[in-house]
């Protein structure tokens, strides 16, 4: 299962507008380190397709949403419910990583 690119107009809605938890993956396609983490995010993107969504969003396409966001160095996931940043990693390395994301106090 290949995570799926989003767009700008994708990210507003799809994103920002979920209710439930979703991870964007904030990318380059010459980055090493993000090529490095892609089967991590794969695995756990499966091992969690029945509660959240993860989605890519590539930072040369996109840098002005990139910029908004403040993402300075990638590979960055963030992690968005409800309109809003719930937490972020930068280089995740490992699934509980990942995990830490959405477990985000009450």
């Amino acid at each position: 299962m290949a995570l799926r690119e989003i767009t700008e107009e994708q990210f507003r809605t799809e994103v920002l507008g979920s209710e439930t938890p979703v991870l964007v993956d904030f990318y380059a396609t010459w980055c090493g380190p993000c090529r490095a983490i892609a089967p991590l995010l794969e695995r756990f993107a499966a091992e969690n397709a029945d509660r959240l969504t993860f989605v890519k969003l590539d930072t040369d396409r996109f840098e002005a949403l990139t910029e908004e966001y403040g993402v300075r160095t990638i590979p960055t996931v963030i992690a968005f419910q409800g309109g809003r940043e719930l937490s972020r990693v930068v280089y995740p390395r490992t699934m509980a990583a990942l995990s830490e994301l959405i477990h985000t106090p009450e």
